[in-house]
């Protein structure tokens, strides 16, 4: 796959941005949390649509010092969002049948939101950068035969499943096929498992280990 110029770069650029912001607001509203569990390591796929496209995202869950309540919590990450230039949001949402203050902030197709509840002391950060296409989609090359005719070992005949493909005769060897919905699924021929399941890969069947029912696609063995 052919990388896009830059994309990658500007990737990386919204993802450090990302983590800088979060260990911000995270060191701030919760001090003394393990910020080795905020992960943001590595770009993941979140649209399987081609061209794929991918994000950095990441969660994290400090606890709120004693003495401040889940509304000062909220008031000052709105304000620190808002003074990094941030546009920012607050909502409320039900969780466990009690509400829950969200705090959101927009900037650059990236997103961060804080939430906290007066009844625990756990504050949830999560955040991601927009979700970008890395590479150009390619044209999938149907892979050449394992055997042929020509080149089938004596004492054999072509797998009656793959012809002699070798691969997965449904996917090509992929493990997947397109989904309208989902952008990309299991396939159904060999549940990823990549190879023709009838021959295993080999592209080819003893004729001595035939089964009834499998020298019937072979006439010509009589």
């Amino acid at each position: 796959m052919g990388g896009i110029p830059g994309a990658r770069e500007e990737l990386d650029r919204l993802g450090r941005a990302l983590r800088t912001q979060l260990v911000e607001l995270i060191d701030d509203l919760t001090p003394g949390g393990d910020l080795r569990l905020l992960f943001l390591d590595e770009p993941k796929i979140v649209d399987w649509h081609e061209p794929l496209r991918y994000e950095y995202s990441s969660s994290f869950s400090g606890k709120r010092p004693a003495h401040i309540g889940a509304a000062d919590i909220v008031s000052r990450a709105a304000a620190l969002l808002g003074s990094a230039g941030w546009e920012v949001a607050t909502s409320q949402e039900e969780a466990g049948g009690r509400p829950r203050t969200v705090v959101t902030g927009r900037r650059d197709g990236c997103g961060i939101e804080v939430r906290a509840v007066d009844h625990m002391s756990t504050v949830w950060f999560s955040g991601q950068t927009p979700a970008m296409a890395l590479y150009e989609p390619e044209e999938f090359q149907w892979p050449e035969p394992v055997r042929t005719a020509e080149t089938i070992t004596s004492g054999y005949v072509l797998c009656y499943e793959c012809d002699g493909l070798g691969w997965c005769p449904g996917c090509g060897g992929r493990g997947w096929a397109h989904d309208e919905a989902r952008g990309r699924k299991n396939c159904s021929a060999c549940h990823r498992d990549r190879v023709c399941l009838i021959c295993r890969g080999a592209a080819q069947l003893a004729i001595s280990q035939l089964s009834p029912y499998q020298r019937g696609y072979y006439p010509e063995l009589g």
